[in-house]
């Protein structure tokens, strides 16, 4: 496919989106189906193409005042890949499978200077009914913590303790120019090509033999707060496809014990053969079964209940930029049920003096702090511990200096820290 015959179908996946609202991954599989003559190089221009325009749609559809597919690429172009209007127009040309010539309007729009005094909201690429809500989490910062959340996410690996010495992968996986990350004594870093394509893991002999997963440093870190040890009995109350699981598994030397459960056990079914290609020996998985999944025997008997609470996954934006326009207010509200509902069910399994840890990829305070408040007012033998006091567990110090200035609890965001947006707050349970 030439440049401009990807640009064109680009402009078409991304009216089919709005045609039919679906994820952007599902709309590209559907058309690499259709246009089975595309190759692999064509199909990952082809969804850089599609997730940048979905990265930057404000500011792109601002740009050219049209917030068609069209105008969202044309915008995109420019704002994004720093192409002046004489490169665009020749990409536009109508020819073979070229988009159309652009319009006299168009070519207007792209001769004009950017503007520099955008809202928030359309400089920081994020949906206008969001303001409040981004305004509120990060006051003046937010359009700079949306352009942030707007840029493609790196490769985060985390390596393996249980069969793997970080020194040795990152020299193993150094001709992917992999690094150290800025906090996890467990991460490596894999920058992402400006074609949008990350390394082929899989073929890695590192990946296949468990010696590294994927997993973004902010959820290390959240495993990390959990100061978990050899011996310990603990919770992982929202395992999913078992990235925390598989961590604390690690820190925990395969001694002790993971109970690792979700609502959906669907989610789960990835975790077995993690959990075998990782050598994690001391994991009890316990699926659902008939809408429970069976775990009277903890009550009161863990040493740490790890929630990993459903969220509005807005901290992963960078990864799926679609879904930040996908979002409606009714799954905000629906949230902080799920939230109330996952903390007053787990609260229990905590033992006197054990931990409960309450995490989030969410930016978002009603899903956040407000979530801590509305526990302790019901909890009155959990107290929020202060940030210093997860770092110091953590054996982090440096990450007290992302506490929340709402509440109880850790920020973590692409801006502040170069992880994906989390939420981490620990509340200790009294004696």
């Amino acid at each position: 496919m030439t440049p401009a015959a990807r640009i064109a179908a680009a402009i078409d996946v991304l009216g089919s989106l709005e045609t039919h609202r679906r994820p952007a991954a599902d709309a590209l599989k559907d058309w690499g189906l259709t246009h089975r003559f595309a190759g692999s190089k064509d199909r990952a221009a082809l969804a850089a193409l599609v997730f940048d325009a979905l990265r930057t749609r404000a500011s792109s559809s601002a740009a050219m005042q049209d917030d068609s597919a069209r105008g969202m690429v044309i915008g995109m172009l420019r704002g994004r890949r720093g192409l002046d209007a004489a490169a665009i127009a020749a990409l536009f040309t109508g020819e073979g499978h070229a988009p159309a010539v652009l319009t006299a309007t168009e070519a207007g729009h792209l001769a004009a200077p950017l503007p520099d005094d955008l809202a928030p909201a359309i400089a920081g690429d994020y949906p206008a009914w969001l303001e409040a809500h981004m305004a509120r989490a990060y006051g003046d910062n937010r359009a700079s913590e949306g352009r942030a959340l707007a840029e493609r996410a790196p490769l985060d690996l985390r390596v393996n303790t249980l069969k793997a010495k970080r020194d040795r992968q990152l020299a193993a996986l150094a001709h992917l120019g992999a690094h150290e990350t800025p906090f996890s004594p467990w991460g490596l870093r894999i920058a992402i090509g400006e074609d949008g394509r990350g390394p082929a893991l899989a073929a890695e002999p590192a990946f296949a033999k468990g010696l590294v997963e994927v997993q973004d440093e902010g959820s290390q870190l959240a495993a990390l707060v959990t100061g978990a040890r050899e011996g310990m009995q603990v919770l992982d109350y929202c395992a999913g496809g078992g990235g925390k699981t598989l961590a604390l598994a690690g820190m925990m030397g395969n001694k002790g014990q993971i109970y690792a459960t979700d609502s959906d056990g669907r989610r789960l079914m990835p975790i077995y053969q993690r959990l075998e290609r990782a050598g994690a020996r001391n994991v009890q998985v316990r699926a659902p079964k008939g809408g429970a999944a069976g775990l009277s025997d903890l009550a009161g008997h863990c040493d740490i209940v790890m929630v990993d609470a459903p969220c509005t996954g807005s901290g992963t934006w960078r990864r799926n930029p679609d879904a930040k326009w996908r979002m409606r207010p009714g799954a905000l509200e629906q949230r902080q049920k799920d939230q109330n509902e996952a903390l007053a069910a787990t609260r229990g399994f905590v033992k006197p003096g054990g931990l409960l840890l309450y995490v989030t990829c969410s930016l978002f305070a009603e899903e956040n702090e407000d979530r801590i408040a509305h526990f302790l007012q019901d909890a009155p033998d959990f107290a929020a511990e202060s940030t210093e006091v997860m770092a110091a567990r953590a054996e982090i110090p440096a990450l007290a200096a992302h506490g929340s200035t709402l509440g109880p609890g850790l920020r973590l965001s692409p801006r502040a820290t170069q992880t994906d947006g989390f939420y981490i707050c620990g509340l200790r349970r009294a004696s």
